[in-house]
């Protein structure tokens, strides 16, 4: 990790966006303590693919009992 002032951090933005964006992060100092990090992204988010989410949905078999029913038979059957 780079560590630099305030002062060059005013100067070079620019450039450290891109060195960021390059994957390193820096810390910003002041006064010889840091203040803050820039750093890249933790992770890009993947849009939904929802006709996936349906195939997988039209593979599953049909449920032959509501979900109420259903956890009120698990409740009662699974106690003790």
């Amino acid at each position: 990790m780079t560590a630099i002032t305030l002062a060059e951090a005013k100067e070079k933005l620019g450039e450290l966006i891109d060195r960021v964006a390059q994957g390193e992060t820096v810390e910003i100092l002041r006064d010889g303590q840091p203040v803050a990090q820039l750093a890249p992204p933790r992770s890009k988010k993947q849009p939904i693919d929802f006709e996936m989410l349906k195939a997988i949905r039209e593979q599953m078999p049909p449920q032959s009992e509501d979900a109420g029913t259903f956890m009120r038979r698990f409740r009662d059957d699974e106690r003790y």
